[in-house]
């Protein structure tokens, strides 16, 4: 079997690369490379896997680009994940955005249809979609009201892939995924700001740290659980939507709590917020009802929040001592 995955040198991409490689697939990768060359491939050093993925160079905004990627992979699976994925520099960068996360879907899509038909493709929906939620949990029925820039892209994308199955007969499938976090998360987004600030706190190079909403209530999960989901979605005879949750809400502020626990100290010691991080219109509270994907598919999270915040603060432990050192 042979993959291609877009986004492969962010967090999903490189656990999926790893579980895929795991499995035996032959592994390709969208490089774009206007990225630093020297870090582009952090993540995927960070896994031991950074030889055996095999970049091809493209642009999810140059179809021609994604036409030729897809001729020299040939295949069997498409996985559509990279975007402009910050919701913050969604409002700084409405277009790029828009360019990137929507249309870039759309040409990945578009590339597909025309080089290579009968591969199967997952597309990175977002219960960012959810926005102002309607329902208290939210599944593959839940109204979207989008919240954001951002939480607009995704939904034409969404809605696109929706498009293409139906206009073209496309094995393509929507994972509808909540938060999902991991020691390769990003260093913008709050639970890994929350964890490296601890490990900095605790070893004396930090002393406290600013946050924004900590009333602000996610569903979050971890990213090796949810990129087995993707897999599983395309191993379905039928393509199809589904929502990947954990099921539990909880707070920033309880993050918070957990992760400076983990190193015996008490957040409200160290915790303060500050007007400039808040969102300019914010969404207050995310719960997934992964049902169908229970039902369907068979899949439920494995990892638990309390271990996967652990397994962050552990890893930036780790990171700041090699800094220090």
């Amino acid at each position: 079997m042979r993959a291609f995955i877009t986004g492969v040198t962010g967090q999903d991409g490189a656990y999926l690369a790893q579980f895929l490689l795991d499995k035996g697939y032959e592994v390709f990768g969208l490089l774009r490379r206007s990225a630093s060359s020297d870090v582009v491939a952090d993540r995927l050093r960070w896994l031991g896997i950074d030889d055996q993925v095999q970049m091809i160079d493209g642009d999810l905004t140059d179809l021609s680009s994604l036409i030729r990627a897809l001729e020299r992979a040939a295949p069997d699976e498409i996985y559509n994940l990279a975007a402009q994925s910050f919701v913050k520099t969604s409002w700084n960068q409405p277009l790029l955005t828009g360019q990137v996360t929507a249309l870039g879907a759309a040409n990945m899509l578009e590339a597909l249809r025309i080089a290579q038909p009968n591969a199967r493709f997952y597309q990175a929906s977002s219960s960012e979609m959810f926005g102002l939620v309607q329902r208290s949990e939210q599944n593959e029925h839940t109204p979207f009201y989008p919240r954001s820039p951002y939480g607009v892209a995704k939904l034409y994308a969404h809605w696109t892939t929706v498009n293409y199955r139906e206009s073209f007969g496309l094995h393509a499938s929507n994972g509808i995924l909540f938060n999902h976090e991991s020691p390769l998360r990003g260093i913008e987004f709050v639970t890994r700001k929350i964890t490296d600030a601890v490990a900095r706190i605790t070893l004396n190079t930090a002393r406290e740290l600013t946050l924004g909403n900590l009333d602000a209530r996610r569903d979050w999960g971890h990213a090796q659980d949810y990129v087995r989901a993707m897999w599983m979605m395309l191993q379905q005879d039928e393509p199809d939507d589904y929502v990947i949750a954990s099921g539990r809400t909880t707070t920033v502020r309880d993050v918070c709590r957990i992760a400076f626990s983990h190193v015996g100290l008490d957040y409200r010691n160290h915790v303060r917020t500050d007007p400039i991080f808040l969102r300019p219109v914010e969404v207050d509270v995310l719960t997934g009802d992964a049902g169908k994907a229970q039902q369907v598919l068979g899949w439920a999270p494995q990892i638990s929040l309390e271990a996967m915040i652990a397994e962050m603060v552990d890893a930036d432990l780790v990171r700041q001592r090699g800094v220090l050192n």
